[in-house]
C-alpha cells in the first residue's frame, strides 16, 4: 500500500530508512508517548529489527508517515486473534519536528479507511496514556471517540498512569 495524501505519504517501510527512523525515534518525548517494546534510546540495531518485524509479521500491517521522502514516523494495525479477530489495534508516532502540522490526524484518517476497507474489521481501537492529549484530539478529529478510563492500568517511566480507551465502529 502507499497512499498519497495531503501532507504526507504512507508507505511501506524499506531499506533505507534506518537513518530516518533512528533520527526521529530517539527522542524522549516520543518514547514517554509509547509502549515499551519501543526503545529508548533507539539505535540503529533497533531499526534493522524494526524493519524487519514489520515486513514479517502477517498480523502487523505497518506503514512509515514519509514527509517528503524522509521516514519521520510510523502508523499500523495490529490484527486481533480469536474471538478479537473483527477488531485490530491502531498505533502511530511521529518525530517531534512534524507535531501540530495535521499529518497524524491525516495517517490516522487514512489508516482507519484504508484497514475498514481492506479487513473484514467492525472495529479500530487505541490506548492513550492520560499526559498525551495531544494523541486524544487525534484520534478524536479522526473520529474515534473514547469509551473509557482504565484507572492505574500503565506504568511507563517509573509511574502508574491512567490509559484511555479509544475506537471506532463500523456497523
Amino acid at each position: 500500500m502507499e497512499l498519497k495524501l495531503g501532507r504526507c505519504t504512507l508507505r511501506p517501510w524499506r531499506p533505507g530508512d534506518e537513518p530516518a527512523l533512528v533520527r526521529h525515534a530517539n527522542n524522549r518525548r516520543v518514547w514517554i508517548n509509547m509502549r515499551d517494546r519501543f526503545p529508548h534510546p533507539y539505535t540503529a540495531a533497533d531499526a534493522r529489527i524494526w524493519l524487519g518485524r514489520a515486513a514479517a509479521d502477517p498480523r502487523l500491517q505497518s506503514f512509515a508517515i514519509d514527509v517528503e521522502g524522509e521516514a519521520v514516523g510510523g502508523i499500523g494495525i495490529e490484527l486481533g486473534t480469536d474471538v478479537a479477530r473483527r477488531s485490530a489495534e491502531i498505533g502511530y508516532w511521529l518525530g517531534e519536528p512534524f507535531w501540530g502540522r495535521g499529518i497524524a490526524t491525516e495517517a490516522v484518517r487514512a489508516v482507519t479507511a484504508w484497514a475498514f476497507a481492506t479487513h473484514d474489521l467492525t472495529r479500530l481501537h487505541a490506548e492513550v496514556f492520560e499526559w498525551n492529549p495531544a494523541s486524544m484530539r487525534v484520534l478524536e478529529k479522526a473520529g474515534y471517540a473514547c469509551e473509557g478510563r482504565r484507572r492505574r492500568a500503565v506504568f511507563k517511566d517509573g509511574r502508574i498512569i491512567d490509559a484511555l480507551a479509544y475506537a471506532i465502529v463500523r456497523e
